[in-house]
């Protein structure tokens, strides 16, 4: 057991989870802004084995291991945790316009599972706000997370026509600040949320808005695990008509998984979607099913969803994820978690005797071909 989970874990989760995770950014927005902690920080938990590096979309990479978006809704803390020894780190979700997201309570621990409930409804500062703390150079490349205003459930600003022009909105301002874009097509915590762009011809017009905002940067598409193969063949062969579309990302299934640990009595009181290990078989299906569909020489996967260990990582990227992000075993683990990945996946690569971790990108699916 590490100090973190000995020492520190256990106070911290004394207290309101959304407080500490508030109080946590804010530490790391003013110890970001020192370089010299972050120059530490980074030489401590960097891990610069050449074979780690990975290129995707252009953009290269130290490593294939990120921080997941909903950490950092608003950029606050990019300088320190880029320090943390990820390859990535993308932000957001961020909208247009300011929103509040959903009431209070919206974020629970499961210790019995390790894993987290969230119901937050993507608050955050709007495009503007995060886009005047991206501006500037980064160490690891920085991603977007997009997303549409939640103005709330009785809202009528939500007509077709203007979730587009949200989506819009927000990358024009963060397209230029950010290394990628990535659109959160499937938030399971707000209205519409889950399956908008599923229906009629929504995904044709929301491409074809982006198509002429003459982006220059690499855009992926953030979905949820679908209901059959029909719906996702569907999907991608109207994604794959936008040109600048690079790539698929995996987002959580709405509801709570079954066979967990946590009584299912108190997961009725949490309303929200189940983040961590009992999420990451549906993840792991996705990214197979994505894999097996996409066209390799122009899309790839990035995985997120239950991550806790070298070995659920390379999986992931076994399975076709060439980039794979964590979140929730940050919060049992601590940062010294992003390390011991790097470490493992490192021998387990060199075990199976790829030169670099891009060459197990779907090795088992080729395996099984």
């Amino acid at each position: 057991m590490t100090f973190y989970e000995s020492a520190v874990r256990p106070v911290l989760f004394r207290a309101d989870p959304e407080w500490i995770h508030d109080r946590s950014i804010r530490a790391a927005a003013s110890l970001g802004a020192i370089g010299a902690v972050c120059r530490a920080l980074d030489r401590h938990y960097a891990v610069p084995e050449p074979i780690l590096r990975t290129t995707v979309a252009g953009i290269d990479f130290r490593s294939p291991i990120g921080l997941a978006a909903g950490y950092d809704k608003n950029g606050r803390a990019v300088n320190l945790l880029s320090s943390l020894g990820f390859g990535h780190v993308e932000v957001g979700s961020v909208s247009a316009s300011p929103s509040a997201g959903n009431p209070a309570p919206r974020l629970w621990r499961i210790p019995a599972d390790r894993g987290i409930v969230v119901h937050y409804g993507v608050p955050n500062e709007g495009a503007d706000a995060v886009a005047r703390r991206l501006s500037g150079t980064h160490t690891v490349p920085v991603g977007a997370n997009l997303v549409n205003t939640n103005h709330g459930p009785d809202s009528a600003e939500d007509s077709v026509s203007s979730i587009i022009a949200d989506y819009a909105t927000s990358a024009t301002r963060l397209h230029e600040q950010a290394d990628y874009l990535c659109l959160n097509l499937s938030c399971p915590n707000t209205r519409d949320g889950q399956g908008f762009f599923h229906r009629g011809t929504r995904l044709r017009e929301l491409l074809d808005t982006l198509a002429g905002l003459g982006l220059t940067k690499p855009v992926f598409l953030k979905i949820a695990p679908f209901p059959g193969t029909a719906k996702l063949e569907k999907f991608l062969e109207t994604a794959g008509a936008a040109s600048f579309v690079a790539g698929f990302s995996v987002n959580l299934p709405p509801g709570k998984p079954p066979r967990m640990a946590t009584p299912a009595d108190v997961l009725a009181r949490m309303p929200g979607a189940v983040s961590g290990p009992p999420s990451r078989a549906r993840a792991e299906e996705t990214v197979r099913e994505l894999y097996r569909r996409i066209d390799r020489g122009r899309h790839v996967v990035i995985s997120s969803g239950g991550i806790s260990s070298a070995q659920d990582a390379y999986r992931m990227i076994r399975l076709g994820a060439s980039l794979v992000q964590l979140l929730p075993a940050l919060v049992y683990r601590g940062p010294g978690l992003v390390r011991e990945i790097h470490h493992g996946l490192v021998l387990l690569a060199r075990q199976d005797g790829f030169r670099s971790i891009g060459e197990a990108v779907g090795a088992d699916l080729e395996a099984s071909s």
